[in-house]
């Protein structure tokens, strides 16, 4: 079956590159895929499956049931389809027709390479036991995260999938590469959003003002002492602030000072004592130099784990279809993502699907405006999540 696999992944290269160009065209920012859900449903129900919509508004499932024997196992397959507020510079035949909107991390990929191995399953479906569930999700970029809203609406259940397999492009990973991470992978992602108020005046008088600009300045550096001192030393995290307002002038003190930032990490238990602590520290900082706090959390994504045992039955699977040179490790990244909502509840894992091309200059990251990928990619990715969802569903 591998063999024959391999061949119908090339086979319909053509079509999932069609399918992607499509999306490319036509990006749909979070909680708002509309036309992209239903591309994706005309797509299946094309293939003469039944597609589900409306799952957390906009997201799609559908069944692939294999005919070989009877079985109750069941693999999910996830594909996000949310774009970003990006325009988009390259100049390609596929280039954005949305201003201000662009996929410039992939989920067009992600989304046309599923809607290819749904294609491959269905034609071998004679050939496995079991069932495959399509997950075609929102929102990934944006908080609570379309994942989660998938689960509350009931995707992890009827049938419940022993585990759930994500793909995602890597511009930093050769084409014809795959990576894999067991275990810790990707971190849990919140932001910090505080207000510092003071008394603010005349900058030439600061005896008679509480200068929030001062306090706020504090505060920011003596937030990193919480990641040097009181975290774990095997627990990574990161603690950034991107954005400090003080809006005065040279010659003016303001009244207050707004500061947001991010605090990341890939264990929760250290992710709730984190923020517990930098609120404490922040607040009585503020109060002992003669203002205010307001530290508002934002709770984004959970840190995203790869089940050590199934990344390692995908990673064998995945030598014996790509050649064991071309399975690379992956590093720890700091980036969140909400597949994390399915890893916290099934054995899942997260790979990658090598995209880069030094020679044709493809080489831009995720969330730029000149992202792209080689397409010849998607003659792989098709066909290795259906090898993997059939061998998976192989498993005694």
């Amino acid at each position: 079956m591998l063999e024959q696999i391999q061949s119908l992944s090339r086979q319909y290269a053509a079509d999932a590159v069609a399918a992607r160009r499509h999306l490319h065209a036509h990006p749909e920012l979070s909680f708002h895929e509309e036309n992209t859900a239903r591309f994706v449903a005309e797509q299946l129900t094309a293939l003469g499956l039944s597609p589900q919509t409306g799952i957390a508004n906009t997201g799609v499932v559908a069944l692939i049931e294999g005919t070989l024997t009877p079985s109750s196992r069941v693999v999910g397959l996830r594909a996000d389809m949310d774009a970003l507020p990006i325009t988009e510079a390259n100049d390609v035949p596929y280039k954005s027709t949305v201003d201000g909107v662009m996929h410039a991390c992939g989920h067009d990929v992600h989304t046309a390479s599923l809607l290819g191995t749904a294609r491959i399953l269905n034609q071998l479906r004679d050939q496995f036991s079991g069932t495959v569930k399509l997950v075609f999700q929102p929102a990934e970029e944006k908080a609570p995260g379309g994942a989660s809203l998938m689960i509350k609406d009931g995707v992890l259940e009827n049938p419940r999938p022993a585990g759930m397999i994500g793909q995602h492009v890597a511009p930093n990973v050769p084409v014809g590469k795959i990576g894999f991470r067991e275990g810790m992978y990707m971190a849990s992602t919140d932001e910090i959003y505080m207000t510092i108020r003071g008394k603010g005046g005349h900058a030439a008088m600061p005896d008679n003002l509480v200068d929030p600009v001062l306090i706020a300045s504090h505060i920011i550096v003596a937030l990193q002492q919480i990641i040097s001192r009181n975290r774990p030393p095997a627990s990574p995290s990161v603690l950034s602030f991107g954005r400090f307002i003080a809006n005065g002038v040279t010659n003016v003190i303001p009244n207050e000072v707004t500061i947001e930032g991010t605090f990341r990490c890939m264990n929760e238990e250290w992710r709730e004592k984190g923020i517990v602590l930098a609120q404490k520290m922040a607040e009585t900082m503020a109060e002992a130099m003669g203002g205010r706090c307001e530290f508002t959390r934002v709770k984004g994504y959970p840190f995203l784990k790869n089940h050590p045992e199934l990344t390692r039955r995908l990673r064998t699977q995945t030598e014996a279809y790509m050649g064991r040179d071309n399975v690379v490790d992956l590093d720890l990244w700091m980036a969140g993502e909400d597949f994390a909502f399915y890893s916290q509840v099934v054995d899942s894992c997260f790979y990658r699907l090598g995209t880069r091309n030094e020679t044709r200059g493809i080489t831009a990251g995720v969330h730029t405006p000149t992202f792209d990928i080689d397409e010849s990619a998607l003659a792989i990715g098709p066909g290795l999540m259906a090898w993997l969802a059939v061998q998976e569903l192989a498993k005694e």
